[in-house]
């Protein structure tokens, strides 16, 4: 809006107001005066320019993006903290604390077999299995191990996330206990990646709610009984949890589909067949991320595609999916995930 009002412009207006017989050439008197206040002003209107997208959603970001949600109602999610499994050879107690990989975590329960929570929130305590050390002295204890993660731990929404929410109630409500109040009410549970909704799934008054975790994996056990807790406690319809009265709720995890990908590749000077085959991976597994709960299928198009953008490859050829050399079909309920990737020269 303002990209007309740049330094040399200002000061050619406030030079063109000084008389014509008053020496105006650079180095003057009235030019060394009017430089520094033109060029002022001229990031004035650079600020001004940068407080005017702030106002707007589509172009604000941090703490006013937040500001301009929250007008709606959608605020930005914290941290939360990740939910491991634990097993030890002797029963531990309820707050014991473990230490593993850098991270403290706290056990929830007492028992040989209890939940663990990282003491901190965030992505870091997702890490690998491992063996624990503990904090403080457990009488017999000779085995501490780290299991698997029940819910994984998220760092704060992204602007790129809260926005899209933002936009998602703006365009399509949250109200009554439509779609996108199921929707709403599953995301809200800490370790939701995304959800699908099926009304009616089993007849009039049932509302089928399938999830994946923050990683866009199938939800474990303990999530998915998370958001049924939330949602619908008991699968009763007797509105104690955020759906209304009458609504029997049923919440699943989503079924995950290995999507396998076989290529001969043609590879660039100076590159390895290891270092294709992991970058490949990595925007492998970002692509399925991308379509889970939006495609219905897996194309084998996009995934060459995503091969060819691969640093290192020239030219590939044989590409397949699952042993096939066409398009992967998805269930309603189901989620691809990165299978084997096996990338020949």
């Amino acid at each position: 809006m303002y990209e007309q009002q740049t330094y040399e412009a200002i000061l050619r207006r406030m030079l063109d107001r000084v008389p014509a017989d008053v020496d105006k050439r650079q180095g003057s008197m009235i030019f060394d005066a009017l430089a520094p206040a033109a060029a002022e002003l001229a990031q004035a209107y650079i600020d001004l320019e940068g407080n005017l997208k702030l106002g707007f959603a589509g172009t604000s970001s941090g703490e006013w993006l937040e500001r301009r949600t929250e007008e709606r109602g959608v605020v930005r999610r914290a941290a939360t903290k990740a939910v491991r499994s634990g097993t030890f050879n002797v029963a531990v107690g309820a707050g014991a604390r473990f230490y593993a990989g850098g991270m403290f975590f706290k056990a929830l329960e007492a028992g040989t077999h209890v939940r663990l929570e990282a003491e901190l929130p965030g992505t870091a305590g997702n890490m690998p299995l491992g063996a624990m050390q503990p904090v403080e002295l457990v009488p017999g204890l000779r085995t501490a191990m780290l299991g698997a993660v029940l819910i994984p731990g998220e760092e704060a929404e992204s602007d790129g996330a809260l926005l899209q929410r933002y936009k998602q109630q703006t365009m399509r409500p949250a109200t009554s206990g439509n779609k996108s109040h199921y929707l709403e009410w599953a995301g809200e549970v800490p370790g939701v990646g995304a959800a699908k909704v099926f009304p009616l799934w089993d007849g009039p008054g049932t509302v089928k709610v399938v999830v994946v975790d923050a990683t866009y994996a199938p939800a474990s056990p303990v999530l998915v009984q998370e958001v049924q807790q939330y949602i619908d406690p008991g699968q009763t319809g007797a509105g104690e949890g955020k759906a209304p009265i009458g609504a029997a709720v049923t919440v699943v995890s989503a079924a995950a589909k290995p999507v396998g990908v076989a290529a001969t590749v043609v590879l660039a000077q100076g590159y390895t067949l290891q270092q294709v085959t992991a970058a490949f991976s990595t925007s492998m597994a970002a692509f399925l991320k991308e379509i889970a709960f939006a495609d219905s299928y897996v194309s084998i198009a996009r995934v060459g595609t995503l091969l060819l953008e691969t640093p290192g490859v020239v030219d590939y050829s044989a590409l397949k999916l699952n042993g096939g050399s066409g398009n992967v079909a998805l269930s309603v309920e189901e989620i691809p995930v990165p299978g084997t990737m096996s990338l020949g020269v």
